[in-house]
């Protein structure tokens, strides 16, 4: 159905695609995996016309094809749902879905209003989710918005739908939603290519996978003929090993206590300890605050009661400034708008939490400020052709590098870490789980909170849940499961 071939692309002289092959069948799941920077989005722009080929062929059913536009991809039946979602939040979900495509009377163009809102309907009936036509967009989940972009690429009579990253902010029962569609649609002959760093979603989801690295094809494989071991071997160019560092830190003295700390109408009555050397687990679903505690502690909200203690002194954080005095980092789930300045370069954004460091009688001192730079370049193997390279311009991965450049370099004594591992490849992950390690190993008190739940088993020493801005339970290291884990997300009774 689809056949790219020998496709090369370079920006400014750096060639990010070399002679890289990927093939698309009708009715089938096709997942495209590799290392953040491997050129996956890449070739997917050149598909669906965002990016021009260098060089290469692409065919669609059998005939050349070159496209200069997504619009041009589009008449192929090629249609891309980024990870950022195309939602408009302020139009309802009938206008979303036809929107480009409205039906009109005449030629005064008026809307045909009933007529789109009842065939809204009948295609998101079709597709499971149950909403009003009416409802505005930007009142749903995250969860059934991506249904809407699905909705959206079949009004647009797509054929080939690329998926990227889509269950990247979903719950459990979201992502059974999304692949309960993904395969009634795979069933009337729609096409998927499923980009994803989750090696379990991989497995359950697709049919083949091809494996790019460092801007090359690897190889393809049938998912029933291979294995985890395998696909990360082909990914990284060598064995990863366990999973998860073996963790040997040396657990000390209270560093952070939060005692019935509340925020109106988010969370209640949040209690908890997070010791040197620990590394404290927060579990929970989607919408259950623990983003919003982190926040809290962090002096980016304002709590309406509770209290906070380092070192057993109470202490008052009104501002992320505080938080920053009192030697505490904050790595933001939302690093696109919370975490990096886009435009900045990388040197600019892990300076901007430094400017002490790297500053003398309040001018900053270039050596100082590269210095540092290129110390956590090197230490967390951040993929960039210069220091000044902008932010916006990374892939997903190398930009939660800096994200966590920017707050290792502050020496912080707490570490809230808010999915650290979002978007991140396989080796990446493992890279980041090692600096977790070595921080806790230097008596920092680190909080993660995380929706993956094989990577709060793996690396937390203790794990506390949170359910609908509660906390529900509290689990040890040796009593971890993820049923156990669920079982408090979800409101379960005590497990005895």
């Amino acid at each position: 159905m689809i056949q790219m071939s020998g496709i090369k692309k370079a920006f400014n002289g750096n060639v990010v695609l070399n002679d890289v092959q990927f093939t698309l069948e009708k009715g089938e799941i096709h997942a495209l995996m590799g290392e953040n920077g491997a050129g996956k989005s890449t070739l997917m722009k050149i598909l669906s016309g965002i990016y021009s080929k260098d060089a290469g062929e692409i065919k669609v059913d059998g005939e050349p094809v070159h496209f200069k536009s997504p619009k041009d991809a589009e008449k192929y039946g090629i249609v891309v749902i980024h990870q950022e979602l195309n939602i408009l939040p302020d139009l309802t979900v009938a206008e979303n879905l036809f929107l480009g495509k409205e039906k009109t009377y005449g030629k005064l163009g008026i809307l045909k209003t009933r007529e789109m809102e009842k065939e809204a309907k009948e295609l998101l009936s079709k597709l499971g989710l149950d909403v009003h036509p009416k409802t505005r967009a930007g009142d749903l989940s995250v969860g059934k918005q991506q249904i809407i972009e699905i909705a959206k690429a079949i009004t647009s009579d797509a054929k080939y739908i690329v998926m990227d990253e889509p269950t990247a902010a979903l719950t459990d029962r979201e992502i059974q939603t999304l692949f309960e569609t993904i395969r009634e649609l795979k069933e009337k002959g729609i096409s998927f290519v499923y980009i994803s760093h989750r090696m379990e979603e991989i497995f359950a989801i697709c049919d083949r996978i091809t494996i790019l690295r460092d801007g090359q094809y690897v190889g393809v494989r049938n998912i029933p003929e291979t294995t985890f071991d395998e696909i990360v071997a082909m990914m990284v160019g060598r064995e990863l090993g366990e999973r998860f560092p073996e963790r040997k830190c040396e657990i000390g003295d209270v560093k952070l206590e939060v005692r019935n700390l509340s925020v109106k109408g988010i969370f209640e009555n949040i209690s908890f300890q997070v010791r040197k050397g620990e590394v404290v687990g927060m579990a929970g679903l989607m919408g259950a605050g623990r983003t919003e505690v982190g926040e809290t502690i962090f002096g980016y909200r304002k709590a309406h009661s509770g209290e906070i203690f380092l070192d057993g002194q109470k202490v008052t954080i009104k501002s992320p400034i505080d938080a920053m005095k009192h030697k505490i980092g904050y790595v933001t789930e939302d690093r696109k708008t919370k975490g990096l300045i886009l435009n900045f370069s990388i040197q600019d954004n892990v300076s901007l939490a430094n400017l002490k460091k790297v500053s003398s009688s309040g001018i900053v001192k270039k050596e100082k400020e590269e210095a540092l730079v290129n110390q956590y370049i090197e230490q967390l193997k951040i993929r960039t052709s210069s220091p000044k390279q902008a932010a916006k311009s990374l892939s997903g991965g190398n930009q939660q590098k800096v994200v966590l450049a920017k707050w290792l370099g502050t020496d912080p004594e707490i570490l809230i870490l808010d999915e650290p591992t979002r978007g991140v490849d396989i080796g990446a992950r493992k890279e980041i789980y090692h600096i977790i390690n070595n921080l806790a190993q230097e008596g920092v008190a680190i909080l993660m909170i995380s929706s993956e739940l094989p990577e709060v088993i793996g690396m937390a020493d203790r794990v506390i849940v949170m359910q609908e801005g509660k906390l529900t339970g509290e689990v040890q290291k040796e009593e971890m499961t993820q049923e156990r884990i669920m079982h408090y997300a979800t409101g379960g009774e005590q497990v005895v």
